[in-house]
């Protein structure tokens, strides 16, 4: 299993969200690549950055600053506001492996899909960020502040014979806060779709936490607070995921 130490990025700033919600920051400094080149030297080799103002405002808003992450040469999963193929080029110009598409693989997946076959499966990740109600888990959009009536089901079923082969579920009740994965989710969707490589993200506050994510079928763990917090390293994450 992959371990992707997070950088979410607000207005130049490497910050922490609870629950999606952009009035509880909690605000880690003003250097991005410094903190990439950390998680590099401490064995990391992928890193997953999410561009929270792009995300917000709905459109790329730091990309220079991906692209000095980028030139660290970490393996760079990254995304937030990518609404068009130009904005998927770019990203991929400036040395990202793979794009995020997020509201816009709820909103419109048959855009998305024709950018599966364009570019390939090995640069697209989905993200599904998804709210319970009643019963149901529903995908979240516009930073997490609109949900929609379209079941996480209903989404992952539009991308049938697509080539999708990365998506990352974030259960949004459980972000931020260190409250543990959602194991349970995990484990369905790698039972379900073990086609898709799923990433594991929001509440991981241990390496136990890893451990059970592994044991559930996830193909990646993405990791912000823990790390930050310091309640475990990425050398131990990475013991531990070899170990298990």
């Amino acid at each position: 299993m992959i371990l992707y130490p997070s950088i979410d990025l607000l207005d130049g700033r490497v910050v922490r969200l609870h629950k999606g919600e952009f009035d509880a920051v909690t605000d880690y400094g003003g250097d991005p690549r410094a903190v990439a080149e950390q998680f590099g030297e401490a064995g990391a080799t992928w890193i997953h950055v999410v561009d929270l103002s792009g995300a917000r405002d709905g459109a790329r808003r730091q990309g220079e600053i991906i692209r000095a992450i980028c030139e660290t040469g970490l393996r760079v999963q990254t995304g937030g506001g990518v609404r068009s193929p130009e904005d998927v080029e770019d990203l991929l110009a400036a040395g990202v492996e793979r794009v995020i598409v997020g509201s816009l693989a709820v909103t419109d997946p048959g855009r998305v899909r024709d950018w599966l076959q364009r570019y390939g499966g090995a640069h697209i990740t989905l993200a599904l960020d998804v709210r319970r109600i009643g019963g149901q888990y529903r995908p979240a959009l516009k930073g997490w502040t609109d949900t929609t009536d379209t079941t996480l089901e209903d989404v992952i079923a539009a991308y049938e014979d697509s080539g999708l082969a990365h998506a990352l579920v974030t259960d949004i009740g459980r972000d931020g806060d260190l409250s543990g994965p959602n194991i349970a989710l995990y484990e369905r969707l790698a039972r379900d779709y073990p086609g898709i490589a799923w990433q594991a993200s929001g509440g991981v506050a241990s390496l136990n936490d890893l451990r059970a994510a592994r044991a559930a079928g996830a193909a990646g763990a993405i990791s912000g607070k823990a790390l930050y917090e310091n309640r475990f390293t990425i050398a131990e994450a990475l013991a531990c995921l070899r170990d298990a």
